[in-house]
C-alpha cells in the first residue's frame, strides 16, 4: 500500500519539475514579444504605435537588455504558476472521469482548465506584479525618467512598504479573470485539439500532433483572453492615486475613451508570444515527460 501511495506522489513531483523546467524554456525564448505587448497595452489612444515600433523603439532607447527588462520575476512566476496549473488540470481531469470514460467533454475540459488556472494565479500574482511594474519602468527609462524599482527584490521591498502586504496582490481579480479565460483555451483547446488529432489519425502522439494542438490552443487563448489581459496590465502598473476603481471601471473607462477595439490592443503580439509559447512548452514538456517515462499529457 505504501508503496501504491509513494509512487502517484513521485510521479507528481517528477511532472512539478518538467513544467517548471519546460515553461521557464518557453518564458525565455518569449519573452521580448511579452514586453512589447505590455507596453503596447499602456499606451493610451493618444499614442497609437504598432507591435513593430514598440519593440524598434525599446532596443533604440533601452538596448537589446531592455527586451528583457521583468525577466527574472516572470521566470520565478512559472516556477508557481504553470507547474500548479498544468498538474492541478490532470488531477482535476482523472477525478472528473469517474464513470469509465476515456475523455471529457469540451465544456468540462474548459472548466476545470479554468479552475486550475484561477488557482495558480492566486499563488503567483505576486510575481506577476512585479513582473509588470518592471516592464512599464523600461518605458519610463526612456522617457528620461527616475525607474521606480532597482530589481525584483527592490520592488517587493518597495510595495510591501508603499502599499502593505495586500498590495503585491493588487490586480488579483482581473489577473484571476484573465487566468480563468486563458487557461480555458490553453488547456482544455490543447488537450482536446490533440486528442482530435490523434484519434482522428492526422498524427500520432509526436511532435506534430504537439505542435497542431499547441497553434489551436495559442489562438483561442488569445482571442478569449485579450480583454482580461488589458484591464489586468493597466490595473497592475497603477500606484498611489487609483484611476480604476474596479476591473469593471478599468473595462468601462477603457471602451468610453478609446473604443471596443482598445481591448484587443496588443492581440497580435499576445498571439504572436502564445503561439511560439505554447510550441515550445508543450514540445519540450511532451519530450521531457516521454525521457522520464512519464505517460503523455
Amino acid at each position: 500500500m505504501a508503496r501504491q501511495q509513494t509512487q502517484p506522489r513521485s510521479e507528481a513531483v517528477n511532472k512539478i519539475a518538467l513544467a517548471s523546467m519546460s515553461a521557464m524554456v518557453a518564458e525565455t525564448t518569449t519573452f521580448p514579444i511579452d514586453i512589447t505587448k505590455t507596453r503596447l497595452q499602456l499606451h493610451a489612444i493618444s499614442r497609437p504605435s504598432s507591435a513593430f515600433q514598440v519593440a524598434v523603439g525599446i532596443v533604440r532607447k533601452e538596448g537589446v537588455v531592455g527586451l528583457y527588462k521583468g525577466l527574472s520575476p516572470a521566470v520565478i512566476r512559472h516556477l508557481f504558476y504553470t507547474p500548479i496549473r498544468t498538474v492541478g488540470y490532470e488531477q482535476l481531469r482523472h477525478a472528473f472521469l469517474t464513470d469509465g470514460s476515456q475523455s471529457l467533454s469540451l465544456p468540462s475540459k474548459a472548466l476545470i482548465g479554468g479552475i486550475s488556472g484561477v488557482i495558480a494565479q492566486v499563488v503567483a500574482s505576486p510575481a506577476d506584479l512585479v513582473k509588470v511594474r518592471m516592464q512599464a519602468d523600461g518605458r519610463m527609462v526612456s522617457q528620461g525618467l527616475q525607474p521606480r524599482y532597482t530589481g525584483p527584490v527592490n520592488a517587493l521591498q518597495k510595495i510591501i512598504r508603499t502599499e502593505g502586504f495586500r498590495g503585491l496582490w493588487r490586480g488579483v481579480f482581473p489577473n484571476v479573470q484573465r487566468a480563468f479565460l486563458v487557461n480555458m483555451g490553453e488547456l482544455a483547446c490543447y488537450d482536446h485539439a490533440k486528442h482530435f488529432v490523434i484519434h482522428n489519425q492526422i498524427a500520432s502522439d509526436n511532435i506534430y500532433a504537439h505542435t497542431l494542438a499547441s497553434m489551436m490552443s495559442g489562438l483561442s487563448a488569445t482571442i478569449i483572453s485579450c480583454p482580461a489581459d488589458v484591464v489586468k496590465t493597466r490595473m497592475m502598473n497603477e500606484e498611489g492615486k487609483l484611476k480604476y476603481k474596479s476591473s469593471y471601471d478599468c473595462l468601462v473607462k477603457t471602451v468610453r475613451f478609446e473604443g471596443l477595439r482598445a481591448l484587443w490592443k496588443g492581440f497580435f503580439p499576445t498571439w504572436a508570444r502564445l503561439g511560439p509559447w505554447q510550441f515550445v512548452f508543450w514540445v519540450s514538456y511532451e519530450k521531457l515527460r516521454l525521457i522520464a517515462g512519464l505517460p503523455s499529457f
